[in-house]
């Protein structure tokens, strides 16, 4: 297995100051939405504040298991049945209704730079009631989720957590679609699935990085790729969210990294 472990307070210290710039970017990202917004508009605006900080956009350029080029933006915009990985266009105009979820990555400027990584699903204007409550379980879900991050209990716990939270209101979990360990690489070990039993998987050690990220649907939790061998979508049609934080397991418990202060 590959993941990072915290070895320096210096390390923890860059860590600390992305995730601070990371949230405050996607908060501002996120204030842009409104109806008549592309989300192309949204990408370009991510990208100018994560180098206006100093940073680097992870996701531009990035190469994915079985897709047919790099990723060519700075930010995942999904838009309603899209889960995630939604590559953001020009011609994709956001209207009163939708759920948006935008995904974000930067790495430090520091020599060697760490990565954090981000997500939030946010609606347009007025959403049904319906979007609300998927929005609310599964931001809901991370919460539980990163609860069960700590020293001594199990990948499962957090996958435990989030599956038992998303099918009280009988959403579906996506099972394909992961969290990751997070650091030096954008995707390290372990994997954190959203689902699981309490006390099976790796052990959770002190200074272990990871991104928890929920993706629940409002249908069935079936999956398919885009055309652009980039987007998945519910198979359904149904609507997606997806919530992400990194976070740092330490003696004290978890310790989000990309919540703003």
């Amino acid at each position: 297995l590959y993941y990072m472990v915290i070895a320096s307070k210096a390390e923890l210290e860059i860590l600390r100051e992305s995730g601070k710039n990371l949230a405050r970017i996607l908060d501002m990202v996120a204030k842009e939405i409104r109806s008549g917004v592309s989300t192309l508009r949204l990408d370009e605006r991510a990208e100018a504040l994560i180098r206006e900080s100093g940073g680097l956009p992870v996701f531009k350029g990035y190469k994915a298991y079985g897709s047919k080029g790099k990723f060519p933006a700075s930010l995942c915009v999904s838009v309603n049945d899209e889960i995630v990985h939604g590559i953001p266009r020009a011609d994709r105009i956001l209207k009163e209704g939708d759920i948006v979820g935008l995904d974000i990555g930067m790495r430090h400027p520091a020599i060697g730079g760490l990565i954090t990584d981000m997500a939030i699903t946010v609606g347009v204007g007025g959403i049904s009631p319906e979007a609300k409550k998927l929005l609310r379980a599964t931001e809901e879900s991370l919460e539980l989720g990163i609860k069960e991050a700590r020293i001594g209990n199990h990948i499962g716990d957090i996958g435990h957590a989030i599956e038992t939270r998303l099918k009280k209101d009988g959403f579906g979990v996506i099972r394909e679609l992961v969290g990751h360990g997070v650091g030096r690489d954008l995707h390290e070990d372990p994997y954190v699935p959203n689902f699981g039993n309490i006390g099976e998987g790796e052990e959770l050690k002190d200074g272990m990085v990871l991104a928890l990220e929920p993706m629940a649907t409002a249908g069935s939790p079936k999956i398919m790729i885009g055309k652009d061998s980039w987007t998945y979508q519910t198979k359904d049609g149904s609507l997606a969210a997806h919530f992400e934080h990194s976070i740092i397991i330490t003696k004290d418990g978890p310790e989000i990294l990309t919540r703003l202060q």
